[in-house]
């Protein structure tokens, strides 16, 4: 995939101490769009609080009760994460590459693609859908020149994406696997900022 000199689509955002905004603290966020009309991404290290993807499968209607048990594996290893903070009503699968819907699925890096259909859950729910997948509550959006700016006062960081960094149930050593990718040892990091 051909990157456009100085956007960030396709890799990871990691949160800075001085961010300044608590829903994302110590966030590792992948950007699936990144371009002169802004940014949106997904964060991938924020569990979702009490739900499952099953339970999920079940409101939804996708998976009656009396199937519930021909469930594949994969489908139920499946971590809902909370995506951030806009739309949190509306759910985003981040997934490889190797399951696409034509027309709805946007591919957003390297092996890296998001899909936000009912269609994509039918699929995990059969066994049909992508090797690796992670459902997202809702998103974070920068507008135009927003995410920049925040990046210019210290208040992300970013690296390459993986699939282990992405997809990984371990959610909650990826921020510091995502600095340490870096170089950086995240214990030895400031909230204050500072300019040479």
């Amino acid at each position: 995939m051909d990157k456009i000199e100085g956007y960030l689509e396709g890799q990871c955002l990691i949160a800075m101490p001085q961010i300044g905004d608590e829903r994302f603290a110590r966030a590792v966020v992948f950007l699936c769009a990144h371009s002169e009309e802004g940014a949106m991404g997904i964060i991938v290290n924020k569990p979702a609080k009490n739900v499952s993807f099953v339970d999920l499968l079940s409101q939804l209607g996708v998976v009656d009760e009396e199937n519930m048990i021909r469930l594949p594996q994969a489908a139920r290893n499946v971590a809902v994460h909370s995506g951030g903070p806009v739309e949190t009503g509306r759910g985003f699968v981040l997934h490889t590459s190797d399951f696409m819907l034509k027309e709805a699925t946007l591919v957003a890096g390297e092996d890296v693609c998001l899909t936000a259909t009912v269609e994509i859950l039918r699929a995990i729910a059969h066994g049909s859908g992508p090797s690796q997948a992670l459902l997202a509550l809702g998103y974070a959006g920068w507008a135009p020149g927003q995410l920049e700016q925040e990046i210019a006062s210290n208040g992300w960081l970013h690296c390459a994406a993986d699939h282990d960094l992405l997809f990984d149930l371990d959610v909650t050593s990826k921020y510091e696997r995502a600095m340490k990718k870096l170089g950086f040892d995240p214990q030895l990091l400031s909230s204050a900022a500072g300019h040479a």
